[in-house]
């Protein structure tokens, strides 16, 4: 009797393994991963094993095949985003069973069944899938978020510098949100204390064949330019250029309503600009991942004026989920008020964490 209580229990416990490991990947070099698929970013792939405390991650690159029940979001090269299973043809193609999404904004973990079939199938080559996220799996699951520390001190004139860097982001089937807040403090003796905040909030919705609308609110204030306040409203239009698994590059156009306030007694400013920007990624380096983008602004109501946003990171990960980032952010203004620099910029060596 007691054999066969165990044989049960074990049954039932193998039973249940093999229920909720249902995806399985199969590599170059014959290696085979069997889990649950979480998502796969930016050319790497995360999977969910029950033998490891950690999740796995591999290269997409590698992958030779992959077989899943699981509904996930995918994006394709092209811009295309489909909801649906997916499932390897040949060691060079997939197939994706789709269908369309039945909500805007998912807040909890939602269990879709396996046995839900798409209305439609597409056969596209395996590198041409540049995004997958699980669609059973809730908030958290959507969610990126990141925050750096950086501090130094200098003894000549007791030089203090503190530097904060964050983010935060959550990606949906057909959109997405970001908002970032950085800030920058500097004392030094028998000087007046160097201050710096951006902040910004963007909206982004995915349009066919990689294009996309913007809304972007954004704020500056800065010392070395005496701008007290400096607040953007950016409404546009953009496409990815270059969308794969080692890169994308991209562009946007639109206008910008900008309202100024400064330190001093000079009057405040409210202008309307044009904006074209370009933006640059590049994670397929190592452990190095680099980003950069600059922003143009001809003002369309002062006559002459011009200005830049110019950043660049280049973030390396020494440790699952904490990185050393090396940035610069530049700022330009033609026509700075008066006593106030036309340039100002800030390089920020700092430690961070993500989600």
């Amino acid at each position: 009797m007691k054999k066969l209580y165990f044989s049960l229990i074990f049954l039932f416990a193998f039973f249940g393994i093999s229920q909720a490991q249902t995806d399985s990947l199969i590599f170059k070099n014959n290696d085979v991963v069997v889990g649950e698929i979480k998502s796969m970013d930016r050319g790497v792939i995360t999977i969910e094993t029950d033998y490891s405390d950690s999740d796995f991650k591999a290269k997409w690159e590698e992958l030779i095949s992959i077989k899943s029940k699981t509904n996930y979001l995918i994006t394709l090269a092209n811009g295309r985003r489909y909801n649906g299973k997916i499932r390897s043809v040949s060691d060079s193609t997939i197939m994706i069973n789709y269908y369309d999404p039945d909500a805007l904004i998912r807040l909890r973990k939602k269990e879709i069944s396996q046995d839900t079939e798409g209305t439609e199938n597409l056969i596209v080559l395996l590198d041409d899938v540049v995004y997958l996220n699980a669609l059973d799996e809730g908030f958290w699951s959507r969610l990126s978020a990141s925050i750096d520390l950086g501090w130094s001190l200098t003894k000549a004139n007791n030089l203090r510098t503190f530097n904060l860097r964050s983010a935060l982001g959550y990606l949906a089937d057909r959109w997405k949100m970001n908002a970032s807040f950085n800030s920058l403090r500097s004392n030094q003796d028998e000087v007046d204390p160097t201050k710096r905040t951006d902040a910004n909030f963007s909206f982004t919705y995915f349009l066919p064949r990689d294009f996309f609308l913007i809304y972007d609110l954004t704020f500056l204030s800065n010392t070395e330019q005496l701008i007290k306040s400096r607040v953007g409203n950016k409404a546009g239009i953009g496409k990815y250029v270059v969308h794969t698994n080692k890169s994308y590059f991209g562009f946007q156009v639109g206008a910008n309503l900008n309202n100024e306030q400064y330190f001093d007694d000079s009057p405040n400013r409210r202008s309307g600009e044009a904006f074209i920007g370009t933006e640059l990624s590049l994670y397929d380096i190592g452990d190095l991942t680099l980003l950069t983008n600059v922003t143009a602004y001809p003002s369309l109501t002062e006559k002459g004026r011009f200005r830049t946003d110019f950043k660049f990171d280049v973030k390396y990960e020494f440790l699952s989920d904490f990185y050393v980032n090396l940035g610069t952010t530049l700022n330009y203004d033609n026509q700075p008020v008066s006593g106030a620099t036309t340039l100002d910029y800030i390089f920020q060596t700092t430690v961070g964490w993500s989600l």
